[in-house]
């Protein structure tokens, strides 16, 4: 039996001084404009130092700082935005696009191309990342030797983090990742990638406690979420899902010695053509893994090929398989 909490219910009074607060905060925000430290708008121009510099401000003012990325299209190489930092309220407010380079082999090897490590408190709001995978995509799928690719957007070892507004387009990799996080919030989020792109997860969460995901919109090649061990309190509501192979828990049981999966709510999603609809995937081989106190609940599968799906079988590929 899964216990949902109770709604906790806000006076309209309180939301108002929760709301009023807020953007006081925000308005004595020190900010921080990426054109400051010579980010160019023009899609071309290596941005990179730019971004790190002005993260790097940010990161040691003891005031609330804000980031700002206006309208344009930024240029950037695997940025690395590490903490933790002075203060626990930054917000990165992108206006533009982000956009990654368009040969793969740059950041390939890269395992990511926008880290963000050991922060707290920080939001990304609005804006687009686009990920160029294509030509990463067309290198796997020929069968010839290629990088693994990089993630667009990580969030690891990181608390009290909010993505909201935020368009994530043809990533090499995995859209956007939770790993190893506590308290996460992901509302407005829109993913989009070809339905044949391989390994283009759209948000990917493991090892964090606390997640949830709103009013998305997600169409990739892969997962729309997928969700990994050690995974708990996760929340996933009003999402569109396709194309795509669904929303999956695992794959679980491919180490012996695994963190489980428990008090996951999905709930009023949408899957349309898609390989799966909702998906739980473990591997035939002992693990004290495990996935408990799961809930699905008013799904709505339209031209679906699997629309439930429990495999405790799980093999890609079909060789060598354990079980």
């Amino acid at each position: 039996m899964v216990v949902l909490p109770l709604p906790i219910i806000i006076h309209p009074v309180t939301l108002f001084f929760i709301i009023f607060f807020a953007f006081s905060a925000l308005a004595k925000a020190e900010r921080y404009s990426v054109l400051s430290y010579g980010a160019k708008p023009d899609g071309k121009t290596d941005s990179t130092k730019a971004f790190a510099a002005a993260w790097s401000r940010a990161c040691a003012s003891t005031k609330p700082a804000m980031i700002y990325v206006p309208q344009g299209r930024f240029y950037l190489g695997q940025v690395r935005f590490q903490g933790p930092c002075m203060n626990h309220a930054i917000l990165l407010r992108i206006d533009g696009t982000l956009v990654a380079p368009s040969d793969y082999k740059v950041i390939g090897n890269a395992k990511n191309w926008l880290l963000f490590e050991h922060v707290n408190g920080v939001t990304v709001s609005g804006g687009t990342l686009d990920g160029q995978g294509a030509g990463l995509w067309s290198c796997k799928n020929s069968g010839k030797g290629c990088p693994s690719g990089a993630t667009s957007l990580e969030f690891s070892n990181s608390n009290n983090i909010a993505i909201s507004g935020l368009a994530s387009l043809n990533s090499q990799l995995f859209h956007i990742v939770i790993n190893g996080c506590q308290n996460v919030k992901m509302q407005g989020v829109k993913v989009s990638a070809a339905g044949n792109s391989p390994n283009t997860d759209g948000l990917h969460v493991q090892s964090s406690t606390g997640v949830t995901i709103l009013n998305s919109r997600i169409g990739t090649g892969d997962d729309c979420v997928s969700i990994g061990p050690g995974t708990s309190n996760l929340w996933i509501e009003n999402v569109a899902c396709g194309p795509g192979h669904g929303i999956s828990i695992g794959s679980l049981g491919k180490e012996s010695p695994e963190a489980g999966v428990q008090n996951v709510t999905v709930k009023t999603t949408t899957f349309t053509g898609t390989q799966n609809g909702l998906r739980i995937k473990s591997w035939g081989r002992p693990s004290n893994g495990f996935a408990r106190h799961i809930l699905f609940q008013h799904a709505v599968m339209n031209n679906v090929q699997n629309p439930i799906v429990i495999d405790q079988n799980y093999c890609p590929g079909e060789k060598n398989c354990p079980g």
